[in-house]
């Protein structure tokens, strides 16, 4: 039978009749196939039929989903050695590890990727009794990185499917602490801790922000959240935070050690471990703070009755984010509480502490935003309540109000309702309704009603306010003033309205006071928290000046003690460094 000849092999002599043609290995994802193997002389005898080579269909795209192809090999080190300091309790090594390697890590891998899954890195662990808990704590950082990042990520989006599964790792973490019948044999930093209570109040305010935004939700999602009611639910959030609490003991703990003394056994093997101790003292700041975001000032106060503010306090924490958090929300409910005089004082002295260790933040860690953001919005409110109830404050405070507040502080000084409004908007916390919405009705705007609320409680307190620095403009010119004249300065044609006015003005500026320097949140004397104080005799207004002048005089004698002291001192150092000398 002739062979059918190819250009390509016509130029060679003919094999030899034995000669076995060697069959070439077809590479099956070389797809279409070379057309030399169909076409050659040894593919196909003359005259059989040409049939189509059946050919397996290609291999499938890759799914762009970087951490279930490839893990860096930096970080399949990086986990076991993650494991083996939790396992081996090295607290410096952990602290190390959570605040730099893995931000360095995330930086560079993680950018438009999240971390592989706990399913992927179950490889690389070894299992031991901490392996439960480094999975809960691992995937705790997975979801927080997903939280942070995912608006970067390629072709990935921050589901109800994410807030659904953080929530149950959430309540599996907190379980495992809670139905302990001995605490864990595990020791975290104290900065982890803190972001565990923190992220959790975060993720919740974000769900129900989710949540509230109905007309952006697709039916799946509305699906989704109706049928699981439970997940992201405010009682189950709050029992968490009270469980903490009570586990640990904490107001046993803080109550002692106001008087000097820490009984072990009024705190219990609970109290008495750092990772209990730490965790109860934090979740009743969470506590102070989802109590404010859903409008009970109040409780939200009594949540934090035994946590102590003062200075000592604010140099000795090892977590600044904590303290500033506390002082901020304290004096959030303060205000609204018409608690002006602990608004004040509260503001300055975590704004002076603000200013003194800021270079100890890091310049671009979330913390470092954070603290800037609450530092504006705290200064935000002082403006407003200086202007309602004047008083003196620190120079550092001071100098930051005229410098970023002056024109808008001249506004308020006249009545601008307008920017009164918007400083509380910018100022207040994420107020947060407690309840679901209705996904039948599909109601407008649900997640901004709690706000407008407590905006429109704000500006019905102040409101009538507004002229009372006005009143205190003339009063304080004066010892003793007709109202008659009062009116023709106001130019206010109604007697009996002015005298109302002088009425609110007594009414608004006598408030509750704390007196125990931090150790009472909620309790207090009745005080005016004015530097003017008048009386009403029929027609005739009689003002005392309550502000107290400043007593020089011993400011200057313990200045001059302090140096006498100092010279002294410094006159023996310099004798006995003569002696020493002459011996030798």
């Amino acid at each position: 039978m002739a062979m059918m000849q190819d250009p390509y092999y016509a130029s060679y002599p003919p094999p030899p009749a034995s000669y076995v043609y060697p069959v070439p290995p077809v590479d099956m994802y070389d797809y279409p196939p070379p057309m030399m193997y169909l076409n050659a002389p040894y593919a196909l005898p003359m005259g059989m039929p040409m049939e189509p080579v059946p050919m397996p269909p290609p291999p499938p795209e890759p799914e762009v989903d970087h951490p279930d192809l490839y893990i860096p090999e930096p970080v399949k080190l990086f986990i076991p050695n993650f494991q083996k300091q939790i396992s081996e309790k090295n607290g410096a090594e952990i602290l190390t590890i959570y605040e730099s390697e893995f931000n360095k890590l995330s930086d560079r891998y993680f950018t438009e990727y999240p971390w592989p899954e706990v399913v992927r890195i179950v490889p690389f662990l070894r299992q031991d009794d901490t392996t439960e808990i480094f999975q809960v704590l691992y995937k705790e950082l997975y979801f927080r990185h997903i939280y942070a990042k995912h608006k970067n990520f390629r072709e990935m989006e921050l589901t109800y499917q994410h807030r659904f599964d953080s929530y149950h790792n959430y309540c599996k973490l907190f379980k495992l602490i809670i139905d302990a019948e001995s605490p864990l044999d595990i020791e975290l930093p104290n900065q982890w801790l803190w972001d565990i209570i923190d992220e959790f109040l975060y993720q919740f305010q974000s769900f129900v922000q989710f949540r509230g935004k109905l007309k952006r939700r697709t039916p799946e999602e509305i699906d989704a959240l109706r049928d699981n009611a439970d997940v992201w639910n405010v009682h189950g959030v709050l029992n968490i935070l009270y469980s903490l609490v009570e586990k640990s003991n904490i107001n046993a703990l803080l109550e002692a050690s106001h008087h000097g003394a820490e009984p072990p056994v009024l705190v219990g093997s609970f109290g008495g471990h750092p990772l209990y101790r730490y965790l109860g003292y934090y979740s009743q700041i969470g506590l102070l703070r989802l109590h404010c975001q859903l409008g009970d000032h109040y409780i939200a106060l009594q949540s934090v009755a035994h946590v102590l503010l003062s200075k000592k306090a604010l140099t000795t924490t090892r977590v600044p984010a904590s303290q500033i958090t506390l002082y901020y929300y304290v004096g959030f409910c303060y205000l609204m509480l018409r608690r002006y005089k602990d608004t004040i004082r509260t503001f300055s002295n975590i704004i002076v502490f603000i200013q003194r260790a800021k270079q100890h933040f890091q310049p671009k860690s979330y913390q470092h935003d954070l603290v800037v953001k609450m530092n504006e919005q705290m200064l935000s409110i002082l403006s407003m309540v200086l202007t309602l109830c004047p008083q003196h404050v620190d120079e550092v405070v001071n100098s930051q109000l005229k410098e970023r507040f002056g024109e808008r502080m001249a506004k308020l000084q006249k009545g601008d309702l307008k920017t009164f409004e918007d400083l509380f908007l910018f100022s207040c916390p994420k107020f947060i309704s407690p309840v679901a919405p209705d996904y039948e009705s599909l109601p407008d705007n649900y997640d901004k009603e709690p706000t407008t609320f407590q905006c429109n409680v704000f500006m019905a307190e102040i409101e009538p306010q507004l002229i009372l620095p006005v009143i205190r403009s003339y009063l304080k010119f004066y010892t003793t003033m007709p109202i008659q004249k009062l009116a023709a300065f106001m130019e206010v044609e109604d007697v009996e309205a002015l005298r109302e006015q002088l009425l609110r003005f007594k009414h608004k500026m006598r408030s509750l006071v704390s007196t125990s320097k931090g150790t009472n949140l909620l309790g207090g004397e009745l005080q005016s928290s004015s530097d003017l104080d008048f009386y009403i005799n029929g027609d005739m207004i009689h003002i005392a000046d309550t502000k107290v002048a400043r007593r020089y005089g011993d400011f200057f004698i313990r200045q001059i003690n302090k140096l006498e002291e100092l010279t002294g001192s410094s006159r023996k150092a310099v004798t006995h460094l003569a002696d020493a000398t002459f011996v030798h």
